[in-house]
């Protein structure tokens, strides 16, 4: 018997390509072969954690999951959405300041360089459509109705999700982080239900074979060793969360003060043909977990989860911010190593059961 288990994202990005990237421009054609270094290695190293499903690190993606695809458009401004984090600093979204909404990049091109130099299946992230929402203004824009942004950005979105499938992405991960934000934002549920529904309008231009290899991931944040939305109750996200309608689903868990709670939530709402990824590694703590205690966490979920529906992650990447160094990159691959292995040893005491 073997249970799944997926990376979320993003691995820390090696110093020399950051120092360099602080020198110069992130797209300088100077810089290319550094970010392919950082990328091999990335596998490489991946690899040898004995991780069945591996990412490319998400090394080029700067400066962040979140504005990968718009980072450089020429009609954003820097002040857009502001991102508090429980540790004092900011983070902020781009602002559309004119239409029309159009991608500058899309994710298929980071999968086609890791599919490259990998030896085993490559998943990729891609932002939602919920998050690059924020970035039209409240005020609106003159000659660009929300609508017409909507719609803009459910074709880009669809567009991104297709090419990653068509090139043979193991899974195409959609990252909700905002999701618990958004109760923290607005506790009456408004902005989550808005976030659910334009979610759910994307994910239904798929089939439900597609679907299956569509996940969603959430979490309360995690940069510079802090979170945006710890402190917002689960059980105000979890049963709009598995109302999307994606047949996975990566929830961060590893670093929650009630873990049992949360699972029988999530044993409440889960769906039938959804699968969840729980996390049972923290990136954002220090603290390298053993393979025994993530044995414990993945026997303590089995208990709450059909085992046919299981299986494991980190709670969040380990630097979705690229100049976020409170992780080092030999850390990462640790706590990997750890998840791989406390997950095998929980599917080999649970098969002699």
């Amino acid at each position: 018997m073997q249970i799944p288990t997926e990376p979320i994202g993003s691995i820390p990005r090696p110093a020399s390509l950051l120092d360099a990237i602080s020198d110069s421009n992130a797209e300088s054609p100077e810089l290319q072969p550094l970010y392919e270094e950082a990328i091999r290695d990335t596998i490489r190293r991946f690899e040898a954690t004995g991780s069945p499903v591996i990412t490319d690190g998400e090394q080029r993606k700067y400066h962040n999951f979140w504005t990968y695809c718009v980072h450089g458009l020429p009609n954003t401004s820097p002040d857009g959405f502001r991102i508090p984090f429980a540790a004092g600093h900011t983070r902020r979204m781009l602002r559309l300041t004119e239409g029309p909404f159009r991608y500058r990049r899309y994710a298929d091109s980071y999968l086609d360089v890791a599919m490259r130099y990998s030896k085993v299946p490559v998943k990729q992230a891609v932002i939602s459509p919920s998050a690059l929402s924020l970035m039209y203004p409240d005020e609106g824009i003159a000659g660009y109705p929300r609508g017409q942004f909507l719609e803009d950005l459910l074709r880009e979105h669809e567009t991104e999700m297709r090419r990653c499938l068509d090139k043979g992405a193991h899974k195409v991960q959609i990252d909700f982080t905002e999701g618990r934000l958004a109760m923290k934002i607005d506790p009456s549920g408004g902005l989550l239900t808005s976030f659910i529904d334009l979610n759910n309008l994307a994910l239904a231009r798929f089939s439900a074979a597609d679907r299956q290899r569509i996940g969603v991931h959430t979490c309360p944040g995690g940069d510079r060793d802090s979170t945006h939305s710890a402190d917002v109750d689960y059980e105000e996200l979890l049963p709009s969360l598995f109302e999307l309608k994606a047949g996975n689903f990566y929830v961060a868990l590893a670093g929650e003060k009630e873990p049992e709670r949360v699972l029988k939530i999530i044993r409440q709402y889960l769906k039938a043909d959804q699968r969840v990824f729980v996390g049972v590694v923290a990136p954002i703590r220090a603290e390298v977990e053993t393979a025994e205690e993530v044995c414990e966490r993945v026997l303590q979920a089995a208990s709450y989860i059909p085992l046919a529906q299981l299986g494991t992650t980190d709670d969040c990447g380990f630097s979705p911010f690229c100049d976020d160094t409170s992780t080092s990159r030999d850390t990462a691959f640790e706590k990997i190593r750890a998840r791989v292995e406390g997950t095998a040893r929980a599917a080999a005491l649970l098969e002699k059961k």
